[in-house]
């Protein structure tokens, strides 16, 4: 089950990419990234804005806060979902209308995050001063820049071979090695994507120029509402063409599943139930007192 890679950025989704990412990742210390994750969102938002002393104090404190809400009320959610797709691999019920079920329990996770989430987000980005949000608005211009360079330069080949090649990675966490078939499978898929990729970029800038403009007034009572609604409504945010994308996606995304799996052998559906019994140990092993 793979998850597109545009999340709502840059603060957020560090957090994000910590919490429900830890599902799609091949990290082998999943319970160690968790319990660090704290250092993680740091060095992300660093990335982004210089903090002063007392921001960093307060992120941490925020982030502590969620973390807890997050191993307490979604873990559980986390493991339960595990334990169904287990079952349902070992038992070779994974037909479309299967697939797309676990598709969608997998992004029912976001919008319970990203409601928790809002407050910490909205508390760091009205305490920036003018500086901060210039250095901010700088550093996603300039990251903006290098993605378009990463994926858009080169012919429309080039960019299709290299986008199968991340979607080959990614299934590869959850199926083993692919096959032959299941290889020219994606590698079709891939080719098949269009624009897919100038849409999400086109998306993402969108999505960063509302929140700049956001922070023109955040020293306004309605700020913190302002950031809940950036978050919850990202679609919205980053137009038409990208929610068409986003329902198309999601769409072909599922049926992209689906072919593999039926062009698979039994050792990639024995891969997928290891994963996922793997990860609910993870979860399991998890605490949640505080850090």
């Amino acid at each position: 089950m793979t998850i597109p890679a545009h999340l709502p950025s840059p603060l957020v989704r560090a957090a994000m990419a910590l919490f429900v990412l830890l599902l799609l990742s091949a990290c082998s210390s999943t319970r160690t990234a968790y319990r660090y994750a704290d250092w993680g969102v740091s060095w992300w938002v660093d990335d982004y804005v210089t903090l002063t002393a007392e921001q960093e104090q307060r992120l941490a404190r925020d982030f502590d806060n969620l973390r807890q809400w997050h191993c307490t009320a979604e873990l559980p959610r986390y493991r339960q979902w595990l334990t169904e797709l287990a079952r349902d691999t070992r038992a070779g019920d994974l037909d479309r209308a299967r697939v797309s079920y676990h598709q969608q329990r997998l992004f029912e996770f976001i919008p319970g995050l990203l409601e928790q989430a809002a407050p910490t987000a909205a508390n760091l980005l009205a305490s920036l001063s003018d500086e901060q949000v210039a250095e901010l608005a700088r550093n996603m211009a300039r990251n903006h820049q290098e993605m378009e360079e990463k994926f858009l330069l080169g012919s429309p080949q080039a960019r299709a071979d290299a986008r199968a090649e991340r979607t080959i990675e990614r299934i590869e966490n959850w199926l083993g090695t692919l096959n032959t078939r299941q290889q020219r499978i994606a590698r079709e898929w891939s080719e098949n994507r269009g624009r897919q990729t100038e849409i999400w970029l086109e998306g993402r800038r969108n999505w960063q120029l509302a929140l700049l403009e956001a922070l023109e007034e955040r020293d306004s009572p309605a700020f913190g509402e302002r950031v809940r609604y950036l978050l919850l409504n990202s679609a919205e945010v980053r137009g038409d063409a990208y929610k068409e994308m986003m329902t198309e996606s999601r769409a072909a995304m599922a049926e992209l599943m689906y072919e593999l799996i039926e062009a698979g052998a039994p050792s990639h559906l024995a891969h997928l139930e290891e994963r996922a019994v793997e990860l609910r140990g993870d979860f399991r092993a998890l605490t949640c007192e505080p850090a």
